[in-house]
């Protein structure tokens, strides 16, 4: 995600600390994640106290702790996020990072993810009768550990798209979101015997 934060930001003309501070928040975006820690404040602390034992001004921590705690899917599906107080380049800045989190879990990189997340969860690769989930809310999205691999690109993964906030972030997106497009249609196809 690193890589796709720093192409993004030299895309919307992010330079100086503020980029610094994106890259920051790629970095440690995952650390104790919720997904593994079952605490959706762990990550964001977390990164927050690394960067400041490592001497980071206490801005600077604060505002990857903002980012880290604002970036995930989850959060937009319900209530307000913290980065909702940002403005100007500090936004640009979590806008930047929110983008490249959301384009890792789409195109190819994101279908690899997806059905290596699926694998490690016991998730089966795709069941027919098991209809995909549609506008989840924040607590039905956190409780999908039942959804098959195939299911989550349509309960998020194709949903990214019109999420991202940046024009980089946008013209990427696109590219990526038509090439899970056509592997949905060649895996379908698979399915049913057609191909």
């Amino acid at each position: 995600m690193r890589n796709t934060t720093l192409a993004l930001a030299a895309r919307e003309g992010l330079t100086g600390e503020l980029l610094e501070t994106a890259e920051l928040a790629a970095l440690l975006h995952d650390l104790k994640d919720w997904k593994y820690s079952g605490d959706d404040d762990a990550g964001p602390e977390a990164a927050e106290a690394w960067l400041l034992e490592a001497g980071a001004s206490g801005e600077r921590a604060a505002l990857v702790k903002v980012i880290v705690a604002s970036i995930g899917f989850k959060t937009e599906l319900g209530g307000s996020s913290p980065a909702d107080e940002l403005a100007g380049d500090e936004r640009k800045a979590f806008e930047v990072v929110q983008d490249a989190d959301r384009l890792d879990a789409i195109g190819a990189i994101g279908i690899a993810r997806c059905f290596t997340f699926g694998g490690a969860r016991g998730r089966s690769i795709h069941d027919p009768a098991e209809k995909p989930r549609l506008g989840l809310s924040k607590e039905e999205y956190k409780k999908s550990a039942n959804t098959s691999s195939l299911n989550h690109f349509y309960e998020k993964l194709l949903t990214l798209k019109d999420r991202m906030k940046s024009a980089a972030g946008r013209a990427v997106a696109a590219e990526r979101h038509a090439f899970m497009e056509a592997f949905l249609a060649q895996f379908h196809a698979e399915w049913e015997g057609s191909r």
